[in-house]
């Protein structure tokens, strides 16, 4: 069948709801036993979510082919392969540091790692909010060492505080699931973003122009080319790990840079190339340029001392860079609700009245549904904080810091394609930068410190996976408004089934000799003992790193639109500040290199000629991953860990 022949394929049916349950399913219970028992490739801990890829191409070369051999239509169309595979991203966001690699040892750790030395059974346990923990000393031990042969787990005591953490999370979802749908037309339609990381899956599930069975993607040449690449060369780093006498891949090396005080790695990332090549050029350029640019000012600051490498609000915000990023993210969400102003407007007058000059008939829920949903959202975040000891009127400033980041990474992400991009600052440390620690309180502070479990280690969040899915949900010819329970039924899923099996794997091996770390049980008493017992209010050199930021976004915003020679994209300073790009600066150079050269010297012809092999390049190293991840699940093999972002 031709691709103009079959509107209705593309669009939402039961079947593929009922395999999207299935593999998500999967997810829920194969992330977290490849990551805490197998301890190997992580394929479901950045909002790129590989493991998405990976059944993907395992469903295309199995079942879609097993059930169009038996008969020719009973192979999966387009539109039940775009629902399976957002729902396989959707709930890969969520097994391990997404929610339940935070969630459950934060909610014990204060009371497992509580000694006379931390004094937090004295200063921290009074205050906390007990109806969000896991308080019974012997249901705490076991967790952590293992329970005793022929004892179950103490649900009595594990569902009272989860149901809790169920609601603040279903707030959550609620409101960047509608903020997401309000976005999707903005960004989709009227900017076009890019969505790097969406062409291997469209491009996978794209139909055959003469009707074959088996995807043109599969039939390239060049695609299994640049495929085998980093399949031979990540099988040589696994292989070195089972056999230490097999040569070992070395694809990195670091310099040292100002007395180490920095160093720059030279590594070489398929996953990244592969990925790097969608990106726009400009914004390519402006990666690694800016990259570069930050490194000098880190150094410099580093040098004589103006910088202090320890952060002083957290572990997951840096006191300088944190603030100047944090600033420049306000800007970058602030400036694209300007720019789409025409656009949410008519997204408010299409909630207030049905006959407003915009449809919505394409979207996953009604523009109405999506206003109310996100205003409904947000207040039960407000509400259940509250409830938690954050003083009311402050709840708004953590309420926005994590929107701005939400919002902020994820355009960035649907922008660059980088699958790994984290704030440098996080809500909890924004709010005691802003308004202080004696505004929030004894009982606030503490608080404060859990609020790292929604929004602390943002390696994965639901917004990207979210606004991914949206970006392939834009392909869809009918049947989106039931995307929207395929999504609901992908989230509880993953939720339920991987609290359960995270749970039950730390009852039966003790969670201490799992890979779930000791800082995550630790950090939320620990930060809030720290600043407690070192009260600092608001702070103002925060302020001006903060607008140092934000001014300086600013003007590169201003420059894009207003010169049309200006070579630097803003996004480029953005990205500069995060750690991830550490490890793939000099990926993403050569990603740009190469595509600037084919478009120079070959033009829009040759680099769609090269399109397939670099898709083959990302695919490769994401399938080689998953391929190594069973291999070891069968042989017992530990820590055989193929390095899929660095």
């Amino acid at each position: 069948m031709s691709r103009s022949q079959p509107p209705l394929a593309a669009h939402v049916t039961g079947r593929g709801i009922f395999i999207g349950c299935v593999l998500c399913a999967v997810i829920a219970i194969g992330a977290p036993y490849g990551r805490q028992l197998i301890q190997g490739t992580s394929l479901a801990l950045t909002s790129a979510t590989p493991i998405a890829f990976f059944l993907f191409f395992v469903l295309l070369l199995t079942l879609h082919l097993v059930l169009g051999w038996c008969r020719r239509g009973w192979a999966l169309q387009r539109g039940e392969l775009i629902t399976i595979f957002t729902m396989m991203m959707v709930a890969a966001a969520i097994p391990t540091k997404g929610v339940n690699g935070l969630l459950m040892p934060m909610i014990t750790g204060t009371f497992y790692y509580a000694t006379p030395e931390n004094d937090w059974v004295g200063q921290i346990h009074p205050w906390l909010p007990s109806w969000i923990l896991v308080a019974n000393p012997e249901a705490v031990k076991e967790f952590y060492e293992g329970a005793s042969r022929g004892s179950g787990i103490p649900w009595a005591h594990w569902l009272p505080p989860l149901g809790a953490w169920l609601l603040l999370y279903c707030s959550l979802y609620l409101a960047v699931t509608c903020l997401s749908v309000i976005l999707r037309r903005q960004w989709v339609e009227h900017e076009r973003l890019i969505y790097p990381l969406m062409q291997v899956p469209l491009a996978m599930m794209a139909d055959d122009p003469q009707g074959r069975l088996l995807k043109p993607f599969f039939r390239s040449w060049a695609m299994w080319i640049g495929f085998a690449i980093p399949v031979v060369f990540m099988s040589f780093f696994a292989l070195h790990n089972y056999f230490p006498w097999f040569p070992q891949v070395v694809l990195r090396s670091s310099i040292d840079v100002f007395r180490q005080s920095i160093f720059l790695t030279f590594g070489l990332n398929f996953l990244m190339l592969g990925f790097g090549y969608f990106i726009n050029t400009q914004i390519g350029f402006s990666l690694w340029f800016f990259y570069l640019l930050h490194q000098l000012q880190e150094g410099l600051l580093f040098y004589h001392g103006l910088q202090n490498t320890q952060a002083e609000l957290g572990w997951w915000t840096e006191p300088g860079m944190g603030h100047q990023m944090m600033g420049a993210l306000i800007v970058l969400v602030l400036s694209g609700l300007w720019v789409g102003r025409p656009h949410f407007k008519r997204v408010l007058q299409k909630a207030w009245r049905r006959d407003a000059p915009i449809e919505d008939g394409d979207e996953i829920m009604s523009y109405r549904a999506a206003v109310c949903g996100a205003a409904c959202g947000i207040a039960g975040m407000w509400l259940w904080l509250w409830q938690t000891g954050i003083p009311a009127w402050i709840v708004p400033v953590f309420l926005f810091a994590g929107l701005v980041i939400f919002i902020g990474l994820a355009r960035v992400i649907s922008e660059t394609g980088l699958p790994i991009f984290k704030a440098n600052m996080i809500p909890a440390g924004f709010a005691v930068s802003s308004v202080g620690v004696p505004a929030l309180g004894v009982k606030g502070m503490i608080a404060t410190g859990y609020t790292m479990v929604w929004c602390g280690d943002l390696l994965v969040f639901m917004m990207a996976p979210l606004a991914h899915g949206l970006r392939l949900g834009s392909e869809l010819k009918s049947g989106q408004r039931r995307l929207t329970w395929a999504v609901g039924l992908a989230m509880i899923i993953a939720l339920v089934l991987s609290a359960w099996f995270t749970i039950y794997l730390a009852y039966r091996y003790g969670s201490m000799n799992l890979l779930i770390s000791q800082h995550y049980s630790e950090e939320p008493s620990r930060f809030a003992l720290e600043k407690i017992a070192n009260p600092t209010g608001p702070s103002l050199s925060g302020y001006l790193w903060m607008g140092g930021g934000g001014l300086i976004m600013g003007l590169l915003l201003v420059a894009r639109h207003q010169f049309l020679w200006w070579p630097f994209h803003p996004l480029g300073f953005l990205v500069s500040h995060g750690r991830v790009m550490d490890g793939i600066w000099f990926t993403l150079f050569l990603a740009w290199l190469f595509k600037s050269l084919v478009l120079k010297y070959g033009g829009v012809s040759l680099y769609r000629q090269t399109l397939p092999f670099f898709l083959g390049l990302a695919l490769g190293h994401i399938v080689i991953g998953g391929i190594w991840l069973v291999i070891d699940g069968f042989t017992g093999m530990v820590g055989n860990r193929i390095p899929l972002y660095y």
